[in-house]
């Protein structure tokens, strides 16, 4: 058990399970065919381009995370290294954007689903389709990190099969013509498609907000990182190939893997990846769900939201009311969005707090270096350190920024309301703790 009362149940396979499951989730289901549309073939370099950007901001993350054992992730980063202020907009922005992408992918899940009951996308039928996922994954969160993450480890391996099976298929079916290279597209098209990428490789920050609940996080999460980030990349790499050689209106496709699974695996093609994209989407709700509910529990356990979501269940040692507010708050943005709008908001907020973990390392490995050593609730002395980490953490802030630049107006204009919202809500939680602990101080010099 923890300092702050959560099990420690999440062993290091567990942990490269979740992340090849929040990793390898709707958008390789969807995606494929938007890149092709926006730069043609050269999507190929766009998802190379890509994964190195994460990959160099993924090590960032991976010496930064060792250096912490608690609950919070980039939150308790954030906080740590720039105060409370900037760490409340972190994990605010943080829990927005797993709210916002469960609802995006229940949307999906609603629409894989269709192609076998096709009532299930409208009416009555889609709110108790919904409102069931959300209440079966509140309950298995609610029962235990241990039961969450041996689900993880079961969605994880049943969503990779079909898609292996596409790639060890689909591979011997490529018309090498459809490979070939047309006009190279403009800088601002390929950078356009860099950053929807984005959103296909991203999600590893989410898991690492339970590092409270990993085992031994300075040695498993750096080994966590690397091996599940190289087989996500290595797949998705091989799923476009197979996408390109093979569906030749891939631009123009709703459901790329299984429009292009027909053409080598028959009839049976696609409700072979459509049963697969189900079970893919529900392991990632999954991880979403394990993330966003741990993050108010965080928060309040820093005191910067109300105490009682901080509160943990006696018998399952989970933060059971942070559970519960996230349930609530994710079926009631789950039954309304779309697809692309959310993802680009997602992509937005999600650069952001690479960016803000990208600049804490060369702080924390500064004051690392000139503090005397010192073990803290929060902190552990003992971690991974990146060859060339300041040079790299400083590259990543760069291209953090320009592909912030890079974002539309309208999905900017929308998060920076979020941002409004957020310190509205922060700064209402300071004045009433502020009135309380002046309360607190009147009664004491009354009795005095």
């Amino acid at each position: 058990m923890t300092d702050e009362g959560l099990s420690r149940g999440i062993r290091k396979w567990d942990l490269v399970a979740l992340l090849v499951n929040v990793t390898v989730g709707a958008g390789i289901l969807r995606l494929p065919a938007d890149v092709q549309k926006t730069v043609g073939n050269y999507s190929l370099a766009a998802f190379v381009v890509c994964a190195v950007i994460v990959g160099l901001i993924a090590l960032c993350f991976a010496e930064v995370g060792t250096r912490f054992r608690t609950t919070g992730g980039p939150y308790l980063y954030a906080k740590e290294t720039f105060g409370a202020p900037i760490a409340f907009m972190v994990g605010w922005l943080m829990w927005l954007t797993r709210v916002a992408g469960f609802a995006t992918l229940a949307q999906v899940f609603i629409a894989y689903l269709g192609y076998f009951w096709p009532p299930a996308e409208s009416g009555p039928t889609r709110v108790v389709i919904i409102t069931g996922l959300v209440i079966l994954l509140t309950g298995i969160n609610l029962v235990g990190v241990k039961w969450s993450a041996r689900a993880s480890d079961i969605f994880t391996v049943s969503k990779l099969i079909p898609l292996i099976l596409f790639v060890a298929v689909g591979l011997f079916f490529i018309s090498p013509t459809r490979l070939t290279l047309a006009a190279r597209p403009g800088l601002g098209s390929f950078t356009a498609a860099v950053f929807i990428l984005i959103y296909v490789f991203s999600g590893f920050e989410a898991v690492l907000v339970n590092s409270g609940e990993i085992r031994q996080p300075q040695r498993v999460i750096p080994f966590a990182l690397i091996v599940a980030l190289s087989a996500s990349v290595v797949m998705f790499l091989l799923i476009q190939v197979v996408c390109i050689g093979t569906l030749p209106n891939l631009a123009n496709s709703e459901r790329p893997l299984a429009e292009a699974s027909r053409t080598f695996l028959g009839t049976a093609g696609p409700p072979i990846i459509s049963a697969g994209a189900l079970v893919g989407i529900f392991g990632t709700l999954n991880v979403i769900m394990l993330a966003c509910t741990r993050l108010p529990f965080a928060m309040a356990v820093q005191g910067q939201l109300p105490v009682h979501l901080a509160r943990v269940h006696r018998r399952f040692r989970t933060p059971h009311v942070s559970i519960l507010v996230s349930a609530i708050a994710v079926l009631l943005l789950a039954l309304s969005g779309t697809f692309i709008y959310a993802v680009k908001v997602t992509v937005i907020t999600r650069v952001i707090v690479y960016a803000s973990t990208c600049v804490a390392l060369p702080i924390l490995r500064r004051r690392s270096q000139t503090a005397t050593p010192v073990r803290t609730v929060g902190r552990t002395s003992r971690s991974f350190v990146l060859p060339g980490g300041m040079w790299i953490s400083m590259v990543c802030v760069i291209l953090c920024l320009c592909l912030l630049a890079n974002s539309g107006w309208r999905e900017a204009r929308d998060v920076g309301i979020a941002i409004v919202i957020g310190l509205a809500i922060y700064a209402t939680t300071r004045l009433s703790k502020n009135r309380g602990a002046m309360r607190s101080h009147d009664g004491r010099d009354r009795r005095l």
